[in-house]
């Protein structure tokens, strides 16, 4: 039962890069920009409108973000005469060295500067400055890139670096030797 489960999860992994390749691919294809290194984890959403969509170098992109690029409410402000005209689209530009949360949405109009976290299920709809980590809903400022970094220093979790070369190695050390410690009630 345990090999089965295991060749359908490789099977379903296969299938999931397939489709996010293509995903990328014809995005690209319709005029997204993407710079080098971008990492997405599972299939992304750029929405309708991928040529409004700017990725720069050494972004990741976690799964289940959606790219927002113009606003479909329209369909029900264009029925009402006094606002037939009313239309919002908008672009999406993610800088350098950024990484973007799971479950995120990104709005129209909006950009993360280089050197950005925003944390998973955040909804940015307003533009965030480089070197700022952000989460929310709406997203707001939580700290400076910096002022993060030293809290991972002091939270760090120790472990020897060459582990990271082999994935099992890695978890059967956490297994081991992470300690049972939680934040606390705030």
């Amino acid at each position: 039962m345990i090999l089965l489960y295991r060749i359908l999860l490789k099977i379903l992994d296969i299938y999931q890069n397939m489709v996010k390749t293509a995903t990328i691919e014809v995005a690209k294809s319709k005029g997204m920009k993407v710079g080098e290194n971008l990492y997405i984890q599972g299939v992304p959403n750029f929405g309708s409108e991928p040529f409004l969509i700017e990725i720069g170098n050494h972004v990741t992109i976690a799964e289940d973000v959606s790219f927002i690029n113009h606003g479909g409410d329209a369909r029900v402000t264009k029925k009402i005469e006094k606002f037939k005209d009313g239309r919002n689209f908008g672009r999406i530009k993610i800088g350098n060295n950024t990484f973007v949360g799971k479950g995120t949405i990104l709005m129209p109009g909006i950009s993360i500067g280089d050197n950005c976290i925003v944390g998973s299920l955040s909804v940015v709809s307003s533009s965030i400055p480089d070197n700022s980590v952000y989460a929310g809903t709406p997203a707001k400022f939580i700290c400076t890139i910096d002022e993060y970094g030293e809290k991972l220093l002091i939270n760090n979790t120790e472990y020897p670096l060459e582990l990271e070369k082999n994935r099992k190695d890695l978890e059967l050390h956490l297994i081991k030797n992470l300690p049972h410690t939680y934040k606390p009630v705030k």
